[in-house]
């Protein structure tokens, strides 16, 4: 029963898991589900002990809203810590205006 909730869980909740073929690597399917069970462990660590992660989460509504949130913030900032990711999403972020860099030639 708990293998089937945590593959469930892996396939369901935003976590991408499904059929693996190895795209004809060796064990490169092994590797993914090792990854992936690792990103797991850490989020659920994350719940487990984190209570900004818990209050970031709970004021997204979604594990889906988060993690896409997190997503949008990952392809524009560099955060020094996780801490940092958290209190952006928690407390939000002020934007500055882009310095536009003008090609001279």
């Amino acid at each position: 029963k708990i293998e089937n909730e945590t593959f469930n869980t892996l396939k369901n909740q935003g976590y991408h898991f499904g059929h693996n073929y190895g795209l004809g690597k060796k064990n490169l399917s092994v590797v993914f589900v090792m990854l992936m069970m690792l990103a797991f462990l850490v989020d659920q660590t994350q719940q487990l002990c984190c209570p900004l992660f818990r209050a970031t989460w709970h004021k997204m509504g979604s594990k889906r809203e988060l993690w896409d949130r997190m997503r949008s913030l990952f392809r524009d900032f560099a955060f020094k810590s996780m801490r940092m990711l958290y209190e952006a999403l928690f407390y939000g972020m002020k934007f500055q205006p882009p310095i536009i860099l003008y090609d001279d030639d």
